[in-house]
């Protein structure tokens, strides 16, 4: 269904050098942006140190030249229409490449060999992407490498705004996600953990049954991992625990883990760390109970820098000794 009040021109093939012939301006970029973020023309001059009738002009002459309406114009306002909503993420994701190829520049100028951001869910993060950095480095000593640790739903934000470079995560969410090429490394192992010298670590035959009743460290109700532990006590007709903290913090479950018997889930790769390191031990007992494979995901229509190009090469020659792949 056509939006109302929205002019439409006659359908065309797309010319890719559209924008050359437009000359699009980087102030009208960040006008839509500041419109966004204020929605106010008179406020969003002000943050661009614009008069209100030159903003105005820059809007409307980017209206025209787009020949749809970006804005809906309110009695104390404005609201993005649906061709509002596209350009500004568009224009969003621009000027992050153009900030990016700035300080690509800089760090050319300087000596360093480029840069890369690159964001990382926990179990890779543990032992996949430290040794890949350790190869890249190997090669370009001098090339800046930015980490960012956290959920799969956070990073991939963040690589839809163009923040990063590429991610070792999960789509866990296929629908609408086909700007995203997605490469599998390995599914995610869960282990039990406790402290060292828990009272499990010696029990024979030690069963689901057992550990359900006993205290628990587990992230909150919502999360991906707590729904499938929370289904692997179902599965075995069982009562999920209820003597429960719920945290995603590690430093209060390593806390925890230590000062109490309580359990916890984690990925074994996780888990293997933690206990060469003496501060949790891997109790015995196979869970019933995976993660979601992870894999490297990229934007299909970006192109790398060669440093994330590099580190990324160094990440699928380390995940084929680590997951035989």
């Amino acid at each position: 269904m056509t939006p109302p009040n929205l002019p439409i021109t006659a359908t065309s093939a797309p010319n890719p050098n559209w924008f050359l012939r437009a000359r699009l301006k980087t102030r009208q970029l960040l006008l839509l942006i500041a419109l966004d973020e204020q929605r106010n023309i008179h406020r969003a001059a002000e943050e661009l140190c614009m008069t209100q009738p030159a903003a105005s002009k820059q809007l409307k002459d980017l209206e025209d030249m787009l020949e749809v309406q970006l804005f809906t114009r309110l009695p104390r306002g404005m609201e993005p229409t649906i061709y509002g909503i596209s350009m500004i993420r568009h224009a969003r994701m621009a000027l992050t490449s153009l900030s990016l190829a700035h300080e690509d520049i800089v760090a050319l100028k300087s000596g360093m060999a480029g840069q890369v951001e690159v964001g990382i869910i926990m179990a890779p993060g543990m032992s996949l992407l430290p040794r890949a950095i350790s190869v890249a480095k190997q090669q370009s000593p001098l090339m800046r490498i930015g980490v960012q640790m956290e959920t799969s739903n956070i990073l991939l934000e963040q690589l839809e705004r163009g923040t990063l470079d590429f991610v070792i995560g999960r789509i866990l969410e296929k629908e609408g996600k086909s700007d995203l090429r997605y490469e599998e490394l390995s599914d995610e192992e869960i282990c039990l953990v406790g402290r060292v010298g828990h009272p499990l670590y010696t029990k024979k035959n030690l069963s689901i049954a057992d550990i359900a009743p006993l205290a628990w460290i587990l992230p909150p109700q919502g999360s991906v991992l707590r729904y499938r532990c929370d289904a692997m006590f179902r599965s075995a007709e069982l009562i999920p625990p209820l003597n429960v903290v719920d945290t995603t913090s590690s430093i209060v479950i390593t806390s925890l883990l230590q000062q109490t018997d309580s359990l916890h889930v984690m990925p074994i790769e996780v888990a293997r760390y933690y206990e060469s390191m003496m501060m949790l031990c891997i109790l015995p007992i196979d869970l019933p109970c995976k993660m979601d494979s992870f894999g490297i995901i990229t934007k299909r229509n970006r192109l790398l820098s060669p440093a994330a190009e590099l580190l990324l090469a160094a990440v699928r020659d380390i995940a084929a000794e680590v997951y035989g792949g």
